[in-house]
């Protein structure tokens, strides 16, 4: 079983005296910054000069500033941008000021495991990462709750890095419900895989195939819309709340024995090598290699794919069937 670290394992004190920069302030870096504030933490929050994140930053109270100025002042340096740019954000702005002793932070390991960010070796290096967008983790730190995170220590320079990162997830409010120990390699491989596999990719072309076929078979696309996609969140739901199986005691005892009997001929053999192959092509950096080249020349190929799927026929039917639904938007 996994080590899992709660609130008397985590010392806010380690991170008092010490000056936090949280480089984008995005969802996660405003759910970040402000918990970390909150709990009585020194912030400064860098941002680009006229993004709407920018004016966010300003308007919940902090006065952002370059990145170089952040990485300056900070002794610890929290990258929150996205993947694709963190190395180019590194190299020009941050690396210079990574003094000895100073700590580097992520939530997600990409850069690291991949070496696309290399720092040298008298700083700590350690991840922090909650499992949950940056407004759920704003939101359950409000409440008094926190949301489980993951902590994995890289470079451990100092002797103290473990410690500073449990302190930064107590801050946050991840060791309320529980902070799990990892590695980078273990945290960035698994993530990729389930994005790829599962969450987003897997779960795309499932419902395209299924609303395919039944139009395919003649069935009208409002209905293979609702049976196959909007359907979904109800079963996600269940299944977070309960697990598999109790949502398979949730449903309809014919939904479940579908599940039970037919499931496994969608998701063959076939497909569970097709899962190992892909598993493999993240952990030998296959992946990493193309998705930077893909950022390096342009995205075509991303740009590509992307209209692709913008016009397939369950979007159009999906924003017809979306607006009878005025109740699913956001408030």
């Amino acid at each position: 079983m996994a080590q899992v670290y709660y609130d008397k394992d985590a010392d806010l004190n380690v991170i008092k005296d010490k000056t936090i920069a949280v480089i984008g302030y995005g969802i996660q870096g405003r759910g970040q910054a402000l918990c970390l504030r909150d709990s009585g933490c020194k912030v400064i929050v860098s941002e680009l000069e006229g993004t709407p994140n920018f004016e966010q930053a300003k308007k919940d109270g902090f006065s952002p500033v370059p990145v170089a100025t952040a990485a300056k002042e900070a002794d610890i340096i929290q990258i929150l941008t996205q993947d694709h740019v963190q190395a180019k954000v590194y190299k020009e702005s941050i690396k210079k000021y990574l003094k000895k002793g100073k700590a580097l932070c992520f939530s997600h390991g990409f850069n690291i495991r991949f070496k696309q960010i290399k720092p040298a070796k008298d700083v700590d290096v350690f991840m922090v990462a909650p499992k949950g967008p940056g407004a759920l983790v704003r939101r359950m730190f409000e409440e008094g709750k926190g949301v489980p995170c993951l902590i994995a220590v890289h470079q451990d320079a100092t002797g103290n890095a473990k410690k500073i990162a449990l302190a930064y997830a107590k801050a946050i409010g991840g060791t309320r419900m529980g902070v799990i120990e990892t590695t980078f390699s273990e945290e960035t491989e698994t993530d990729l895989f389930g994005e790829q596999v599962v969450l987003c990719g897997g779960v795309s072309e499932l419902i395209k195939a299924g609303f395919d076929t039944l139009l395919e078979a003649g069935y009208q696309p409002e209905i293979a819309y609702f049976e196959v996609l909007h359907e979904l969140k109800l079963i996600t739901d269940l299944i977070q709340e309960t697990g598999i199986s109790g949502m398979r005691r949730r449903v309809s005892n014919t939904a479940c024995y579908g599940d039970l009997t037919r499931g496994p001929m969608v998701i063959d053999s076939k497909v569970r090598k097709q899962m190992k192959k892909i598993l493999k092509q993240i952990q030998s950096g296959k992946f990493a290699r193309e998705w930077i080249k893909e950022n390096k020349i342009g995205r075509p190929n991303f740009n590509r794919l992307l209209a692709e799927g913008d016009s397939h026929k369950i979007e159009e039917v999906g924003k017809h069937l979306r607006e009878m639904m005025p109740w699913m938007k956001k408030q």
